[in-house]
């Protein structure tokens, strides 16, 4: 390898170490910063489009539920009437005082995101004031609204959105998806806002005032968009509104069920990124300063200042994963997951650099370069 060559990629790992080492404070302030209360609490409906009985749906339909809060609507919505995860909503406990559920049960539009096709059908049902758009595998505390209103109290606030951390279900395949999400979007999006850069949702939670919504042409304005998250800030910033961040993370469950299942979702989610800032989801590669070495590695046939090289990448990147589960309340992972994590995310930053295919519930679309979604099936 020319030692150009070696000298750029030595310039990109050190960049990349100086990013792993900004991300892993920025994760500890974060799970530090104060709890802030809300000074008004008015009455919010939650939308929980539903698809499925996925594992652990019960458990985290229940915490949307168990919520102290004064006044709030949850609203569920199916695109299929025969849908499974409506039984599992006929088992939830009652709801608490002041609080109500309505069930939506299609039939959907023809957006082509079928997750907004889902909410459009839920939405002659909501009737607050504040929205929220709540992923069904979401699971809370009881103060997830609380947390959600406050930065609302705040005009200049328009929507507030929530990070989220991965707990695994069963497989290895589950334990490095979740590395993905606590070591991977959660810390770069705090860094991505500590730069100024606070112009994301996260499809997780987001909540916006109903006016907000309505002015930016509604839920319809997000029918065949890809990144529908993404679009709910964008409505907002139109307006002249800030996008603030929930002060606590929410939960998932991550369950992959192999190998080809986890890369199609991870690859449909860098593209979706790609569509929304191409120019930085190919920056980002310097968040991988790991293999980045590994590659220098690879090229100088295993010279001594490479494996220096990887070795101080290496331990960077384990002394931030173990900052950031601290942080967090996270267990330890393995060494072997978390290698075998670094080796997928520059697979998939690499597949995704190099198109706009990807694979959603069985279907194959084109993102466009606007972001809408061309059928490809």
């Amino acid at each position: 390898m020319g030692a150009v060559l070696f000298g750029l990629l030595a310039l990109l790992v050190l960049a990349g170490c100086l990013y792993q080492a900004a991300a892993a404070w920025q994760v500890r302030r974060f799970a530090a910063a104060p709890r802030p209360r809300p000074t008004a609490r008015p009455p919010v409906s939650v939308m929980k489009p539903l698809c499925g009985d996925e594992p652990g749906l019960d458990r985290a339909l229940a915490s949307t539920l168990a919520q102290d809060y004064p006044a709030f609507q949850v609203v569920f919505g199916v695109d299929d009437p025969a849908d499974p995860a409506l039984a599992v909503v006929r088992a939830l406990p009652p709801p608490p005082l002041g609080a109500e559920i309505a069930v939506a049960t299609g039939p959907t539009g023809p957006a082509r995101n079928r997750k907004v096709a889902n909410l459009l059908s839920m939405w002659p049902q909501v009737r607050h004031e504040v929205v929220v758009v709540a992923d069904a595998d979401v699971r809370t505390d009881a103060a997830y609204l609380d947390d959600l209103v406050a930065p609302l109290a705040d005009p200049a606030v328009g929507a507030v959105t929530s990070l989220y951390v991965a707990h695994p279900g069963a497989g290895r395949a589950s334990r490095v998806a979740a590395l993905g999400i606590n070591h991977g979007f959660l810390p770069s999006a705090l860094v991505a806002r500590a730069l100024g850069r606070a112009d994301g949702c996260f499809g997780a939670t987001i909540a916006i005032r109903r006016a907000v919504l309505e002015q930016g042409g509604g839920l319809a304005a997000l029918a065949d968009l890809l990144a529908d998250d993404w679009a709910l800030g964008a409505i907002a910033r139109a307006q002249g509104l800030r996008i603030a961040l929930s002060a606590r993370p929410v939960e998932i469950l991550v369950t992959e069920p192999g190998w080809r299942a986890l890369f199609d979702h991870e690859l449909r989610w860098a593209r979706t990124i790609a569509a929304i800032d191409r120019p930085g989801a190919l920056a980002s590669v310097v968040t991988q300063p790991v293999a980045l070495a590994l590659l220098g590695v690879v090229l100088s046939g295993g010279a001594a200042p490479a494996l220096a090289l990887l070795a101080l990448a290496a331990g960077v990147r384990l002394a931030a994963v173990r900052v950031e589960e601290t942080a967090l309340g996270l267990p330890r992972c393995g060494l072997g997951d978390l290698a075998l994590r670094e080796i997928l995310s520059f697979a998939v930053y690499a597949v995704a650099s190099a198109g706009r295919t990807v694979l959603w519930r069985g279907r194959r679309f084109v993102v466009r370069r606007d972001g809408t979604l061309e059928p490809r099936d």
